[in-house]
């Protein structure tokens, strides 16, 4: 795949845009809401510790950021679409409303010399969560805010009957819990796109690892699991200890964290990954993904097995991995895993 072919992918025409939209598995509403601490007319650098542009510019960041994050997760459910244009998204995310306060992120002093927290009870009680989960069916809430050295934050953060299943601490008291889920994600406009589509990223594998269940398998196991053994190729390091497909650190030819624009070549199966390990085996480098962080992301989602993905391990069917990113609660009600049940013998 060459870097021309990764630009195409990620700027697509309207029509390829549209289409995949219509066949979406999984709809996802979103509240997104902004946090803007002004001082004549711009974001105050003395309370957000890195950014102090206009309001303005802050908004339209933020703005085009959103935007940009709702088309490269749509993009990255297509499974394979790399190769096959046509390949259908698995969600598809609607913004049912944005909620902005000219004011700093309320916070929680935290007893260590660590900055306060960010007090996401209080902001979930500022929207009204309750009303957008339980009535208006949100799924997800994307906070824009900062951080500087000045707030903790967590980049994902889920509340529901099934527990928190998130990048973060886990505190199953942190969010008002309702009887469905619902998945926070707090990015930095400090920072950019990439930076926001991340927070997904590890949110996908927490779910991934969840339902696979890493947290109960002994450490010296991990390569053995289905997900993060198998398909990622690492074990308890997080380094890719046979190249696979990778997460989100670590492409297949990573030799530290971060290291998505490494030109090693090494040969992986990612763009034909098969669960008994017949793909066939590629070389590769940064250039398959066009060198970038977010090229990256796109890449590895669209890896995922996805809609119609046709994937077969020990006689039973891989299941729609976006699944459990648009309907976890369905999915655990179902007892859903990476992989099908055995069909009961007639």
């Amino acid at each position: 795949m060459t870097v021309l072919a990764v630009a195409a992918m990620l700027c697509c025409s309207a029509a390829c845009v549209k289409a995949a939209e219509t066949a979406a598995v999984f709809t996802i509403p979103v509240i997104v809401v902004k946090y803007f601490p002004t001082n004549d007319g711009k974001i105050d650098i003395k309370v957000t510790g890195d950014w102090g542009a206009s309001l303005e510019e802050t908004r339209a960041k933020t703005d085009r950021s959103t935007t940009e994050a709702i088309h490269a997760l749509q993009e990255g459910s297509r499974y394979h679409a790399y190769r096959n244009p046509k390949a259908p998204a698995s969600v598809q995310y609607t913004i049912l409303k944005t909620i902005e306060f000219l004011e700093p992120l309320p916070t929680v002093t935290r007893r260590s010399a660590d900055p306060p927290m960010t007090d996401y009870h209080r902001i979930m009680r500022q929207i009204n969560i309750k009303d957008w989960v339980e009535q208006r069916g949100v799924k997800e809430v994307w906070i824009w805010g900062y951080q500087g050295g000045k707030v903790g934050l967590w980049e994902s953060n889920m509340a529901g009957p099934y527990g928190d299943i998130s990048n973060s601490s886990k505190d199953p008291k942190d969010l008002p819990v309702f009887d469905r889920t619902y998945t926070v994600y707090h990015y930095n406009y400090q920072r950019g796109t990439s930076e926001a589509v991340e927070d997904h990223m590890h949110q996908f594998e927490a779910l991934f690892n969840y339902v696979d269940g890493r947290e109960r398998t002994p450490h010296g196991q991990w390569n053995k699991l289905f997900f993060w053994g198998n398909f990622v190729g690492s074990d308890f390091s997080h380094k890719i200890v046979r190249p696979g497909c990778g997460w989100a650190h670590y492409p297949p030819n990573a030799e530290k964290d971060y290291d998505w624009a490494n030109p090693r070549y090494v040969a992986t199966d990612i763009a034909d990954w098969k669960p008994d390990g017949t793909g066939v085996k590629q070389k590769i480098n940064c250039r398959t993904w066009g060198g970038t962080s977010l090229g990256w992301f796109v890449y590895w989602m669209q890896s995922l097995p996805g809609k119609d993905n046709g994937l077969v391990y020990q006689g039973r069917p891989l299941t729609n991995w976006w699944l459990f990113v648009g309907d976890f609660d369905g999915a655990m009600k179902n007892k859903t895993g990476l992989v099908a049940p055995a069909q009961p013998a007639h």
